[in-house]
């Protein structure tokens, strides 16, 4: 079978204002993103679980991810209709996520609140995949490093007014979070992320225009070849044998990073909710500090926020794998530094160093990988490329919980210590990827 040449269009020089456009979407989905990452062990926590239950609680982020990113990926490679090739998929995943937003704080028990994040997680990962595969699209290989910056941008944007929402509805604003349960603070933020979510994702589905498949009879003979039960699954197996190498030495850096930054979203909260606070859930102590986490989360987004700006202009002058080494570096030293902070406000230089790393996560794999697939298949390997990124998580969300319950004595400082490691060993890795990437 011949592939349909790529689209013309994509060699065209785009200018700024199109680039913000393309990309605004990803400033709800990581609002929503955020939100989940800052709340959900604490939300786990309101309702009873313990330390060595909650990685087992989150298994739904990185599951949906493996099954859902390549068959939408695979999907979306093969569509064409009056609303685009990806952008019927960032819509339907938005309404759907923005449903599970608002029901997500309203959870009674345990297992509704675990349910409600598979349908999120599967949501966020319709609208997301597609969305790295749009820049991809739309921008040419010299721009395309330029382009996954300013999603780091407005990821980093989003992100850092999600994490600190519910800290600010209480001390800002005077939110009141009496009585047991789900503080009210949070329901109004997952609210008004909801809201935001499809917003931003509706901006983007109106303000950039998709062009269609340069060839549409062989596009259209495509498709007719890649049907039929088996054909997805049969796709991403040869997809993942035949890998070019570059996303091959790719894939390891992503494991060890994604393993990494699970470590910190699961066990940040708790650690130093407990450690720093002293506070057990449930008590005033407890809620301060899963508040502070999420400041924290909201300084480390904020942190690469700012720093995307200054990967805008550093992607001109190095490689994406030498601003990359550097990043994932600083970022082991953050983690580094975390257990050994003695107040709220120590923590913040490790934020800091970690919202590097976090800048450059988001947008210097994928620019080095962009660059290395082929462009009729944009779609399909950076969906099999999420493998490398939810295969740590669920393998952490499967051994973490063991390993505190009796190895570390639920100690989830050390989990914060485990994450530095894997960046340490993530940064090694990189060092297999081609110069030129």
């Amino acid at each position: 079978m011949s592939n349909p040449p790529a689209n013309p269009h994509s060699s065209a020089h785009v200018n700024w204002i199109h680039i913000w456009n393309m990309s605004f979407g990803f400033f709800g989905i990581q609002f929503g993103w955020g939100l989940q990452m800052a709340n959900m062990s604490a939300i786990y926590q309101y309702l009873g679980a313990d330390e060595s239950a909650i990685p087992l609680l989150w298994l739904a982020a990185p599951l949906t991810g493996l099954i859902i990113q390549p068959i939408v990926g695979y999907f979306s490679d093969r569509t064409w209709c009056r609303l685009g090739r990806r952008r019927p998929y960032f819509l339907v995943g938005a309404i759907f996520a923005s449903l599970a937003l608002v029901a997500m704080p309203n959870s009674s028990t345990l297992w509704m609140a675990a349910g409600l994040l598979w349908i999120l997680d599967a949501s966020v990962n319709i609208t997301m995949e597609p969305f790295r595969a749009f820049v991809g699209d739309l921008l040419p290989p010299e721009q395309r490093k330029s382009g996954f910056a300013m999603q780091s941008l407005l990821i980093g944007a989003g992100a850092v007014l999600s994490s600190a929402m519910p800290w600010m509805l209480t001390n800002w604003f005077g939110v009141t979070n009496e009585g047991e349960g789900i503080p009210w603070s949070v329901h109004l933020s997952f609210y008004m992320g909801a809201v935001l979510f499809l917003s931003a994702v509706l901006y983007t589905i109106f303000t950039t225009k998709e062009h269609p498949p340069a060839d549409m009879a062989a596009f259209e003979a495509m498709k007719k070849q890649s049907t039929g039960p088996g054909a997805v699954f049969r796709e991403i197996i040869h997809g993942i044998r035949s890998m070019p190498s570059t996303m091959r030495k790719l894939a390891w850096v992503q494991f060890f990073t994604w393993m990494a930054l699970f470590c910190l979203w699961i066990y940040f909260v708790p650690a130093i909710a407990h450690t720093i606070f002293n506070g057990i859930p449930g008590t005033p102590e407890y809620q301060q500090g899963a508040e502070w986490g999420g400041v924290c989360f909201s300084i480390y987004n904020g942190v690469a926020f700012v720093a995307s700006f200054g990967l805008l202009a550093l992607v001109r002058h190095f490689s994406a794998k030498r601003i990359h080494t550097v990043a994932l570096i600083i970022g082991a030293i953050g983690f580094f530094s975390v257990p050994f902070a003695q107040s709220a406000q120590t923590l913040i230089p490790g934020m800091v160093a970690i919202g590097l790393a976090w800048a450059s996560i988001l947008s210097m794999p994928y620019a080095m990988l962009a660059n290395g697939i082929p462009p009729e298949k944009m779609g399909f390997y950076m969906g099999v490329f999420n493998f490398f990124l939810v295969l740590p998580q669920i393998l952490a969300a499967l051994v973490l919980g063991p390993i505190m319950a009796h190895w570390l004595d639920n100690n989830a400082m050390n989990a914060i210590l485990i994450g530095g490691i894997c960046l340490v060993i993530a940064a090694i890795a990189l060092r297999r990827v081609p110069d030129a990437a």
